[in-house]
């Protein structure tokens, strides 16, 4: 008996933020997503995607690009054969984690099974804290301080202030400060040094990239992690003396197939890694959890910051984000 082709199907998705998400480029009152369902047999694999303007994606975009591959899934294109299909982003990895979750279903195990990687266990997610004035940082804080990891959004003028604010309203909350490249050279340094004066652990992507060489010019008080200047494996050998850790978000590296080569690569390298993700619901979640075995951090907390999320959604316990059950992904 022979396989029926593949199907797929794609549409946007809205989901409410609870409050506004506030970062450097501006603030958000809900997720955008973009879902690709990939179906053969009666079995269906799902993947979740947010295109990121900053690099010129929108839902109407990621879209199109995932009806244009309509022709190529239907005559059987492979994960592998995907990779050079398209370009990494937003795209690929909704296709990239549908074919995953059915090629999970297919052969009845679970996706690390499937991938042979180590079975991720419950871990810790850092909570972000919005952008905002130091008084409206601290006051979210304060309602934050009983998480042992914390994510702070600053945006440039006052972030000295901002560190302080924070610092004081969570005394005990290991701090990661992300200036969503808001910093410039001439006050990376004084910034640099506020974090380290009141124990923050990471710095992540504190100048614009492709404009951070000062970051292999000074003597850096703290681990400084790229984002936006990491996209996949070819970009991070010129990055080891600007940068202690990689921040691996699976919108950027075009699916989990190329974070987790991007992980392995990462870790020969001697980047300390992190697993990020953008403000979505538990289905974009759920695959980037194979790659919290080798993070020293994980930021996974989008569907914390919904209104709602959807249906068989992860589960969260405070901080502690599990392993999804296979009737959301994998």
């Amino acid at each position: 008996m022979t396989s029926s082709k593949l199907s797929m199907l794609a549409r946007i998705e809205r989901f409410p933020i609870a409050g506004t998400f506030t970062i450097s480029r501006g603030a958000k009152t809900e997720a955008v997503t973009v879902v690709a369902e990939i179906s053969r047999d009666g079995l269906t694999g799902r993947g979740e995607c947010v295109p990121y303007p900053r690099y010129g994606e929108t839902p109407e975009g990621t879209l199109g690009a995932l009806q244009a591959m309509q022709d190529a899934i239907a005559g059987g294109l492979t994960r592998k054969a995907l990779q050079t299909a398209m370009p990494p982003g937003a795209a690929r990895n909704a296709l990239d984690c549908a074919l995953i979750d059915l090629e999970a279903k297919t052969a009845d195990v679970r996706a690390w099974n499937l991938l042979g990687r180590p079975v991720p266990s419950e871990c810790t997610t850092a909570y972000t804290i919005s952008l905002g004035s130091p008084e409206a940082m601290a006051a979210a804080t304060a309602k934050a301080a009983h998480r042992p990891l914390l994510k702070i959004k600053l945006g440039g003028d006052g972030d000295e202030a901002r560190i302080a604010a924070v610092r004081k309203a969570a005394p005990e909350s290991e701090l990661i400060i992300d200036a969503n490249e808001a910093w410039t050279e001439a006050n990376l340094e004084r910034n640099l040094a506020a974090c380290a004066a009141v124990g923050v652990t990471l710095v992540e992507q504190p100048l614009p990239a492709r404009q951070d060489g000062a970051l292999a010019r000074i003597k850096r008080p703290l681990a400084v992690c790229a984002d936006e200047s990491v996209h996949d494996r070819s970009s991070l050998a010129p990055l080891r003396e600007r940068y202690d850790a990689v921040n691996i978000k699976l919108d950027k590296t075009g699916g989990l197939t190329e974070a987790l080569a991007m992980a392995d690569a990462a870790q020969a390298l001697g980047f300390k890694i992190m697993v990020g993700c953008m403000v979505a619901t538990s289905l974009s979640m759920a695959p980037a959890m194979l790659v919290t075995p080798q993070a020293r951090f994980v930021d996974l907390d989008g569907p914390l910051l919904l209104a709602r999320d959807r249906d068989h959604a992860l589960r969260y316990d405070g901080s502690l984000v599990y392993p999804p059950d296979s009737s959301l992904w994998g």
